[in-house]
């Protein structure tokens, strides 16, 4: 019966805890580009058309877009792809020694999560409280 209930719960509440987790993912992330293109609360700024400057364009615009819904699979496939590289190139740089390639050991948790959670939101959609209209119930 519990069980049962807890089931109910979680259908009900799963649409709204899921654009609850979109919207917080995209404006962090929006944040990590604002620190390195605006420049908030961050004293680097990449110069202009570098690679992490391009990265960080990725991040504000792309962040943004998320949080709001808008054009979500597409955008969100993009962070995922950008965080798979910082992952790689700037925390793994292919090192094995001395458990290098662990994620823990190399700093690169937060690139790894960010990457296999907007794979998720490439694969879910924007779902409910989104300006981008349609949801992934409504896109089949």
């Amino acid at each position: 019966m519990f069980t049962a209930k807890v089931r109910e719960f979680a259908l009900k509440a799963e649409p709204y805890l899921y654009a609850t987790l979109r919207i917080v993912a995209g404006a962090l992330f929006a944040f990590h580009g604002a620190q390195k293109i605006l420049g908030w609360h961050s004293h680097f700024m990449p110069p202009m058309g570098s690679q992490l400057w391009v990265g960080g364009v990725i991040e504000l615009v792309g962040g943004t877009l998320i949080a709001l819904g808008l054009l979500t699979r597409p955008v969100a496939f993009l962070a995922a792809g950008e965080m798979a590289v910082a992952y790689f190139q700037f925390h793994w740089k292919f090192a094995l020694a001395g458990g290098m390639w662990l994620p823990g050991i190399n700093q690169g948790e937060l690139a790894v999560v960010y990457c296999f959670l907007f794979l998720l939101i490439a694969a879910h959609g924007s779902g409910v409280a989104a300006l981008g209209g349609r949801s992934r119930r409504n896109a089949a």
